[in-house]
């Protein structure tokens, strides 16, 4: 039996102080653990606007925001508000800053290491010698670390190991079904509701990054071809202004006809009515962000448009899958359960880059060329056309 098997701590803090697609992939982790530790009071730590992703969990009982930029004074008041209240901390993202925050918490820690896979070049070498230096200090701090694998381990499992030693049997955690939790329905307002015509099709084209970025021309084939399936196309996407802009750059390419039957609902809902909007629809189509994993977690055939990042490690997780790993690093059409990921051509799919220039403006070619077609013939099977 593990050393530190019989722990029972009374108070848990989860820390996740990233985007809400880093934020939803920790419900297995709170799941299981609630298994582990039925009568421990949940909390969780992360940043302002980003937690809404929990809204309903029944699991966590306070959720605490902070900036991602928080100045003197907010620190300090964060530092007495969670100074040694917690028996134990998941730190669940490598940042400097979480592994702080859960020393100030919490006398027991568990955390997630990062580091870079090895690389081409001497430049990503010097990067992983570094990071290996910066995470000494996060070992010593900690009862139990895990480290990333950026291609090989889903960050599914990569939190859920988190919980190894505190399991006699470890392999036990992946023999039963693991799902993501969405965050509970909430109702839609009127003026969407009475625009809506299904059978419907949901469609999400604004990641955060460019480099995730399918053209414009494909997504206008897409939502014609759909059109004419007498589906109804709702557009979403956040309230950002880039994305606003992406949805009525698109729109604009449509015919009047084809435009009749789409409704652009950008900026107009939140992360719950998302959910519930997604769980409503016969099927979604959206790129590598984090609505797409919402998508995946509500049970709706999922089609997921995959360039740089490798879907080993980030690809929305099909609810209910007993093991490990979901999906092959490299493939052109993979399904498994509700979600069917789609990837470009090359044998450099995925590099795990930001694009082909490394940067977050650049444009990925395994995109450019992953064609409707494509698209089209995954959204036929996963609807059954």
């Amino acid at each position: 039996m593990s050393l530190f098997s019989n722990l029972q701590p009374k108070k848990v803090l989860f820390i996740a102080t990233r985007q809400i697609g880093d934020v939803l992939v920790t419900t297995p982790l709170i799941s299981k653990a609630r298994a582990l530790w039925p009568d421990a009071e949940f909390h969780f730590l992360g940043y302002r606007g980003k937690l809404e992703m929990l809204k309903g969990n029944p699991d966590i009982a306070q959720t605490i925001e902070t900036s991602d930029r928080p100045g003197i004074l907010e620190y300090l008041t964060l530092f007495f508000r969670l100074f040694q209240r917690y028996d134990l901390a998941f730190v669940t993202q490598p940042s400097d800053r979480a592994y702080a925050y859960g020393l100030v918490a919490a006398r027991t820690r568990v955390g997630i290491l990062g580091g870079h896979p090895q690389g081409l070049t001497e430049h990503d070498k010097l990067k992983k010698n570094k990071s290996d230096q910066q995470n000494l200090w996060k070992k010593a701090i900690s009862l139990h670390t895990i480290n990333v694998d950026y291609f090989h381990q889903h960050v599914i499992i990569e939190k859920l190991r988190l919980l190894d030693i505190f399991f006699q049997d470890t392999e036990s955690l992946f023999s039963q079904p693991i799902s993501v939790r969405p965050p509970i329905g909430e109702a839609i307002t009127a003026r969407i509701v009475n625009q809506l015509n299904p059978p419907y099709i949901v469609m999400h084209p604004g990641p955060l990054t460019a480099y995730k970025r399918w053209p414009l021309a494909y997504w206008q084939t897409l939502i014609t071809w759909a059109v004419k399936q007498g589906w109804q196309v709702i557009l979403s996407a956040s309230p950002a202004k880039q994305d606003l802009d992406l949805n009525r750059d698109i729109l604009s390419l449509l015919d009047l006809e084809t435009s009749q039957q789409v409704v652009d609902t950008a900026g107009q809902l939140s992360l719950s009515q998302a959910g519930s909007l997604i769980r409503g629809a016969i099927a979604y189509v959206g790129v590598d962000t984090s609505i797409t994993h919402l998508a995946a977690a509500c049970n709706t055939p999922t089609i997921a448009l995959f360039g740089p990042t490798p879907p080993t490690n980030f690809g929305p997780w099909p609810n209910g899958f007993i093991g490990k790993q979901p999906y092959q690093l490299r493939a052109r059409t993979q399904t498994v359960g509700n979600v069917t990921i789609l990837q470009g051509p090359g044998t450099c799919v995925p590099c795990r880059k930001a694009g082909c220039d490394d940067h977050v403006n650049s444009k990925s070619e395994c995109l450019n060329q992953l064609e409707p077609t494509q698209v089209i013939e995954a959204l036929k099977n996963a609807t059954q056309l």
